[in-house]
């Protein structure tokens, strides 16, 4: 299969509002727009990141899934997890759903929420534990010119 494009879409009751979420907080923006349906781009990183919104009770669904998104996490990778935090924890006052803490598989990130529930993780990546090291299945471990080591 050639995959030519691959994003996740919220179902959600409230399609407007998770739009302006996703736009002011993530820098998302809109490429169509109807009442029931936004597609969102993401133009300003290496890769053209892809979100969708649509509103749940909609006909293209089939009548037993119209219901709002559950089970789901968006998971950002990041520079600085610590800037964003700043960012959108303080200044924005978003939900912290699991405070900002290193992880000993390589990841310092914290956890808030869309106005849905869905779980979004902040993630920045630093050097694993030993004990995980081993378990990374591609070298993504570099110096930096600034001496840190990163992906």
């Amino acid at each position: 299969m050639k995959v030519n494009s691959f994003y996740p879409v919220i179902l959600t009751e409230q399609v407007a509002v998770t739009s302006a979420f996703y736009r002011e907080h993530f820098g998302f923006e809109p490429v169509f727009e109807t009442d029931w349906y936004v597609s969102l781009k993401m133009t300003s990183s290496v890769l053209p990141f892809e979100l969708a919104v649509l509103d749940a009770s909609h006909p293209t669904l089939p009548v037993p899934f119209g219901k709002g998104t559950s089970g789901l996490v968006l998971n950002f990778e990041v520079e600085d997890a610590d800037a964003e935090y700043d960012r959108l924890i303080r200044t924005a006052k978003l939900p912290l759903q699991l405070d900002i803490r290193d992880e000993d598989f390589g990841q310092r990130h914290f956890i808030t929420s869309d106005p849905n529930g869905i779980l979004i993780d902040i993630i920045a990546i630093i050097p694993p534990a030993e004990s995980f090291s081993s378990q990374y299945t591609e070298d993504i471990w570099t110096k930096t010119e600034d001496g840190q080591t990163g992906a």
